[in-house]
């Protein structure tokens, strides 16, 4: 999408990324940083967890998850429930009852209308099937004997009903702010995507995006909404700086003090150890179902192919090699994943050969062979398939080479992955060409940008995503064929290996009509085989969200299931 850019001079956007204003008071002043630069504050538009962070201060959703995974309310009194009377029994409806006297920031009154207008909003963007379509979402209702309660009407039963506006990425929007922001006009409303109104502890002051691709930083200035309703201590001001680098925003919170808080620390665990020995900051891990995987590409992105290529094309558009199983199933043994996890991850991350690897219930027992790298078994399974090395060790069949471009983020744990995985993948005779991309421009989702993880216009892609909630049903949609991702829906959707399987549709459906309990969670190990066995996604490390706090900064309660913003009202200094 494309933001309004403000010209700022870069050098002193760069030279100021760490360094806290001489006119700010340290004590009043909270300084974050986002080595991702933050683009947009609206979550419906973002590109990636930076963007929902972004707008975590400012917007609220009907409730939050806590760091064990657990609902808590946030705009409303209570979590329904069948035994509170808040969920039908038959399952085909939720009603949620708003708190009185809740203000938006410009002092206007929460109502049940801006609950409405955001799920008519939520429904006109491209992709929304998942709410809006095939799986019973359906509509949402104010209860006629009360205006603070709002009825969500599914089309047939709905066993997990807390996933629409639920947790940071599904917050309520001001009607009166977006009204003319529906559809197609979505992505043209600038300012009120970098400056939304919300009922949350901050509002945005400044919102200032400057450079682009490797170049990208940005600088928000939040100050306390004086209508939010909680009694907590709030900070005057706090900025967040994004851009720079992983190592050097740990560095402004853990040695030099300059900052309170960084996210997203992807560091080496030698690196991140180093620079907490000065005792000024401290680091945690909060582990949920991030993971890191590989993306496998089942089209053809030879740039030869133009206006086709990456498209899922109704499956007449396949990748020369990648989609035979032998290749796919190579690539997965040839993997050392708890190579990885102690040379790059440290505490931070887990090797896993599931993509969904929590809450526990869920985690299929089924794939612990691929923890074992199998060089060996890898070469013999490309040569029963017919890939025969060439003179310079790289296997060939029928004219096709095993050449791989593999792609992902800048930061340097990714790039020590791909460095690893491409050594591995030479041993059995697979040639690797690595690229990095800004992460600002990876994750964008402008849909002009053709670098991003959703045109996919590489074999291999590495990325971590995971559920939202504790129950993975949205989740596991992303993987149904109308989530594949091409020109006709701004290549938007989460089917992003464009893999498409009648059986997989069928589970899918199934478990929409399954209740939460054993057989609810074989039907979740089913699907994650079906991912992982036939390779269309390569799973390597159970991530952990690990950002580094300063020492003095209390309050804060590392999750890993919501933004990790989500409770910032109760952060405080001592």
């Amino acid at each position: 999408m494309k933001h309004k850019k403000t010209f700022l001079v870069l050098a002193m956007i760069v030279a100021g990324l760490f360094i806290i204003s001489c006119g700010d008071d340290d004590d009043e002043t909270l300084t974050i940083l986002y080595w991702q630069a933050p683009t947009i504050a609206n979550p419906y538009l973002a590109g990636g967890t930076k963007d929902v962070d972004a707008s975590a201060l400012i917007l609220e959703p009907l409730a939050n998850y806590d760091e064990e995974g657990r609902l808590v309310p946030r705009l409303t009194e209570e979590i329904p429930t069948v035994e509170n009377g808040g969920v039908s029994e038959d399952m085909t409806t939720i009603t949620w009852k708003l708190k009185e006297g809740i203000l938006w920031s410009d002092g206007t009154p929460l109502t049940v209308e801006d609950v409405i207008f955001t799920h008519r909003y939520l429904c006109s963007l491209p992709s929304t099937e998942n709410v809006c379509g095939p799986v019973p979402v359906g509509n949402v209702d104010p209860v006629e004997d009360s205006p603070l309660s709002i009825r969500i009407t599914f089309t047939a039963p709905v066993i997990y009903p807390y996933t629409l506006f639920v947790g940071a990425t599904s917050p309520i929007l001001q009607k009166a702010q977006f009204a003319n922001c529906v559809g197609e006009a979505a992505q043209g409303c600038h300012m009120e995507n970098l400056h939304p109104v919300g009922t949350g502890p901050y509002k945005i002051t400044d919102f200032t995006v400057s450079g682009s691709g490797m170049d990208t930083t940005s600088f928000l200035t939040y100050e306390a909404n004086k209508h939010f309703r909680a009694n907590e201590r709030l900070f005057p001001k706090i900025v967040i700086k994004g851009g720079g680098d992983a190592v050097a925003s740990a560095r402004a919170v853990l040695e030099t003090g300059e900052a309170d808080y960084a996210s997203n620390l992807q560091i080496d665990p030698q690196t991140l150890g180093s620079l907490q020995e000065t005792g000024k900051g401290t680091v945690r891990p909060a582990f949920a179902s991030l993971v890191e995987h590989l993306a496998i590409n089942f089209t053809n992105p030879d740039p030869d192919l133009e206006d086709r290529r990456s498209e899922w094309s109704d499956g007449n558009n396949p990748h020369p090699f990648l989609t035979d199983p032998a290749v796919r199933k190579a690539l997965s043994l040839a993997i050392d994943r708890g190579h990885i996890v102690e040379q790059l991850y440290g505490a931070a991350g887990r090797a896993t050969c599931n993509i969904i690897p929590a809450p526990p219930q869920y985690a299929s027992p089924n794939n612990e062979d691929c923890l074992t790298q199998d060089i060996e078994e890898a070469r013999t399974l490309l040569d029963q398939a017919g890939w025969i090395p060439s003179n310079d060790g790289i296997r060939e069949k029928d004219g096709i080479r095993l050449r791989i471009l593999y792609q992902t983020s800048t930061n340097s744990v990714r790039q020590g992955t791909q460095e690893l995985i491409q050594g591995w993948w030479r041993d059995i005779g697979v040639e690797t060409e690595l690229k990095n991309i800004n992460a600002g421009v990876f994750f964008s989702s402008d849909p002009e940008n053709p670098d991003n993880v959703w045109r996919f216009y590489a074999d291999v892609e590495m990325f971590a995503n995971g559920a939202t909630s504790t129950d993975p049903q949205n989740y596991l949609s992303s993987w149904l064929t109308t989530e594949i991702p091409g020109s006709e829906s701004n290549w938007l959707g989460g089917n992003i290996s464009r893999w498409s399987n009648q059986e997989y549709y069928d589970l899918y459906q199934e478990l929409t009509r399954t209740p939460i309990g054993p057989d609810r969670e074989n039907l979740v190990i089913q699907m994650n085989d079906m991912l992982t066995q036939n390779h269309v996604v390569i799973p390597l490390v159970d991530r952990a969200s690990v950002s580094a706090f300063s020492n003095s900064l209390k309050g804060v309660r590392a999750n890993g299931w919501d933004s990790e913003l989500w409770n910032i009202h109760e952060w405080y200094r001592e």
